[in-house]
């Protein structure tokens, strides 16, 4: 009886908010232009496609429709003012097949699909339905189903979104698939299960049966249904009108909508037992959590100022790295050498300051320009057989001699010296240039007069020799060394023009194997000579010497080699240590990186562990205060409800700052990882995502798992930020021992080539986390037709096993 005279009451209370809110309601005005007002003045009616489900969509006695789509449909063309054309399909694809044919113009409460995004133009969600966790009536608060036993198990209708959600995000649960929304609450009064899962609508209809009386609302799952208007997409204006007319209405009016067609009972407590005892102990173990957590504050505190100074510390020693890297580039730029970076197509990518003052050309004048215009007679053609001849050599050289064309068009020889260079996705060729004037010169000198020769080979600061070969297939011999090899080797050259000695009795004994095939190659070719290696003193001291000889053919088979052997120790060691510095630099970065994810999962265990404990107690303790005290003080109970509330917030800002530190989704793998931050996009930005991960997957290590998911955040990040993408596909397979990653999006694109130096930070970081892991990164773009992002990273054979 006393439910009944409830139930009387309460509709009664319905039917006045009713007619007072129809009173109060005032006429929607939306500003609309003079086109969509002549579009609606053209349509004076609109095909209104519905899908009968209640609430939603329902008939009455009389055979009318009633139900939330209904009258938000009913106001909204008010506000239009156009009339409607009702029509009702059994299901959504049916309604969508209609969309498709031309035959309806809009259809309210439908959710956003990538592949509704083909046939229908979205709003913006104007109601938010969730899905809510119901079982019987308890004291035990609110469920946690990331901590729910394994023995209870949680029953709703499958297949569905919430069933596919659950599956994916809460691996712990034990779920029973039932055939619709009611039998999965009879599970639960036939306590076969523990709870079942709901949307709001389908619950608010079947609490109204006498049988679901004792069940209620004890948690919500976090995975809320956002219901659009749609229209179709061959008709742009309609969507702007009802955009338009959805902003005009109130809030208020939706939340009158949500009361009307969706009322839920909520449990209550109307026991009140000691309440002053109660009280009394809630705010004792209010005070102890209040000093707790303040001892807590202090010391994170002291642990941050802790983190901070020894963060300090490293950035000084990343500054001191950066520095010594500018101080290389300087000594670079102001070497006596010319260094110049050639791409394929023989333009200019790179030229050092020593290139520019060289050859009369202004700072930065030389990028981009040909290499013909330092060589006329270099066309395309030749430079290509250079570039194949250089590449098939790999690691090797070739040097030459021409004549370079000045910016004043006077000449300068130079020799040339071509290497072959792979930096990140490109390949160059490196020029060294080096003014052989002075050279040229006393080489015109030594050919007057051998005497002249051989008093400038005395000045040389080298050993200079001459190799002579009378006819093919004879040996050849040193015919001249200067006497400068006393003092640079610590042998007269008398010694050294031996037959069983030479210049190769001189040469390292790991370096002579290079230092033989150099010579056979140039005594093949009848070709200029060049090596670079080490040789030993008569001390047994290591330098290393660069040889460079000039062949002379003289006729009948027989060459000259002109040639000086250069000290280049002290540049040599210079570069040696250059390098070994520049790995160390890189060996430093990768292990900043890896302390800071260290540090970041340190720090997210802590904030999850220590302080949800905490919350987890506080909630406890708040709900149980709530039980007995409930319905006694309105002051008390809104105090109660607001501290639900904010720890419920705090709950999900220790997950969001544990999630954002370092997720724990990736002790699952790194595809479940991968499909979580995407899912997790799409949630945040609404813009569909596609997501295809393999489902056997080898477990990476630790270190390639958190630079691969890094590497997904910032790519996801940057479509957020500079796309403005309508969609998003993400793409993680297995190919050749490789573990490849694409990130495509339809946004409008960027041109690679117009990025300067110093921006686009997140790509340098990509890239350079890449190198990190032995991987490679790969930026496809073109303004209007979006971004492609491609990561590849090299599988460990027992990973790959």
């Amino acid at each position: 009886m006393k439910s009944l005279l409830s139930s009387l009451s309460l509709l009664l209370l319905l039917v006045i908010s009713n007619a007072w809110a129809e009173s109060q309601r005032m006429p929607l005005r939306p500003a609309f232009d003079a086109e969509q007002r002549a579009w609606l003045r053209d349509h004076p009616v609109l095909r209104v496609g519905l899908v009968q489900q209640a609430p939603w969509v329902q008939r009455g006695q009389n055979r009318q429709l009633t139900g939330a789509n209904v009258e938000l449909m009913q106001r909204l063309l008010e506000g239009m003012g156009v009339a409607p054309d009702w029509r009702l399909y059994a299901d959504h694809e049916s309604l969508e097949r209609a969309a498709s044919a031309g035959e309806v113009d809009l259809a309210p409460g439908l959710q956003q699909t990538p592949a509704g995004l083909r046939i229908w133009h979205y709003s913006m969600p104007y109601l938010r339905v969730p899905h809510l966790v119901v079982g019987e009536r308890s004291g035990n608060g609110a469920v946690d189903l990331d901590q729910l036993p394994l023995e209870q198990v949680v029953a709703l209708h499958s297949p569905s979104q919430a069933a596919e959600y659950l599956e994916r995000t809460h691996t712990n649960l034990r779920l029973r698939a039932a055939p619709s929304e009611r039998a999965a609450l009879q599970l639960v009064l036939n306590q076969e299960v523990s709870y079942a899962v709901l949307d709001e609508a389908s619950l608010s209809q079947l609490l109204h049966e006498s049988r679901f009386a004792n069940l209620s609302i004890v948690g919500d799952i976090g995975l809320p249904q956002l219901l659009r208007l749609a229209t179709r997409r061959d008709q742009p204006l309609l969507s702007a009108i009802v955009d338009q007319t959805l902003q005009a209405l109130p809030a208020r009016e939706l939340e009158e909508l949500r009361e009307t067609w969706m009322p839920l009972r909520y449990p209550q407590s109307s026991d009140f037992v000691g309440f002053w005892k109660t009280l009394t102990l809630f705010l004792a173990l209010l005070l102890l959590i209040g000093a707790t957590a303040l001892y807590r504050q202090r010391q994170q505190t002291r642990l941050l100022e802790r983190g901070l100074l020894g963060a300090r510390g490293e950035l000084d020693r990343h500054q001191q790295a950066a520095e010594a890297l500018r101080l290389s580039q300087f000594s670079i730029d102001h070497s006596t050498v010319g260094i110049l970076w050639v791409n394929w197509d023989s333009h200019l990518r790179y030229a050092n300051r020593a290139a520019e003052r060289m050859l009369g050309y202004a700072a930065g004048e030389l990028v981009d320009k040909p290499l013909s215009l330092l060589e006329p007679g270099l066309d395309m053609d030749r430079w290509l057989a250079l570039w194949k001849q250089v590449r098939e050599q790999g690691g090797g050289s070739t040097s030459f001699e021409i004549d370079c064309l000045r910016a004043d068009g006077s000449r300068m020889p130079a020799d040339v010296s071509l290497s072959f260079l792979r930096y990140r996705q490109a390949e160059y060729l490196v020029v060294f240039l080096s003014d052989v004037t002075e050279r040229r010169r006393a080489r015109a000198a030594l050919e007057e007069s051998e005497a002249r020769f051989k008093g400038i080979a005395g000045n040389v600061p080298g050993l200079v020799f001459r190799l002579e070969r009378a006819g093919p297939g004879q040996a050849v011999n040193f015919a001249y060394i200067s006497e400068a090899s006393q003092e640079m080797v610590g042998w007269p050259a008398h010694e050294l023009q031996r037959e069983d000695r030479g210049i190769r009795s001189l040469v390292h004994p790991q370096d002579l194997p290079s230092y033989l095939n150099s010579q056979t190659l140039a005594l093949e070719g009848e070709s200029d000579w060049y090596w670079q290696g080490r040789i030993l003193t008569a001390e047994q001291e290591v330098l290393w010497a660069d040889i460079r000889t000039t062949a002379r053919p003289l006729g009948g088979g027989r060459v000259v080699w002109d040639g000086i052997l250069w000290d280049i120790t002290e540049n040599k060691l210079a570069e040696l240590a250059l390098a070994d510095s520049r790995a160390r630099l890189r060996e430093l970065s990768a292990h900043l990186e890896s302390v800071r994810e260290e540090e970041k999962a340190r720090i997210a265990r802590e904030v999850h562990d220590e302080l949800g404990q905490v919350l987890t107690v506080l909630k406890l303790e708040t709900a149980m205060c709530e039980l007995v005290c409930a319905g006694q003080i309105p002051e008390l109970d809104e105090r109660l409800a607001s501290m639900k509330r904010l720890i419920a917030q705090l709950f999900q800002l220790v997950r969001d700052v544990a999630t954002a530190l370092r997720p724990p989704i990736l002790d699952a793998g790194i595809a479940s990882a991968i499909e979580w931050q995407v899912r997790r996009f799409e949630e945040r930005t609404q813009i569909p995502c596609l997501v295809e991960v393999p489902e056997h997957l080898p477990r990476l290590p630790d270190a390639q798992a958190i630079g691969l998911f890094r590497i997904l955040q910032e790519a996801l990040t940057n479509v957020m930020r500079h796309a403005g993408a309508h969609s998003v596909v993400v793409r993680l397979w297995q190919e050749a021992g490789n573990l490849c990653l694409s990130v495509t999006d339809d946004g409008k694109g960027f041109d690679a080539a117009m990025r300067k130096p110093g921006q686009s930070f997140g790509l340098v970081g990509m890239q350079e986390r890449m190198l990190m892991l032995g991987g490679q990164l790969q930026i496809d773009s073109r303004p209007g037709e979006g971004t492609t992002l491609y990561a590849r990273i090299t599988l460990d054979e027992e990973v790959t096993a």
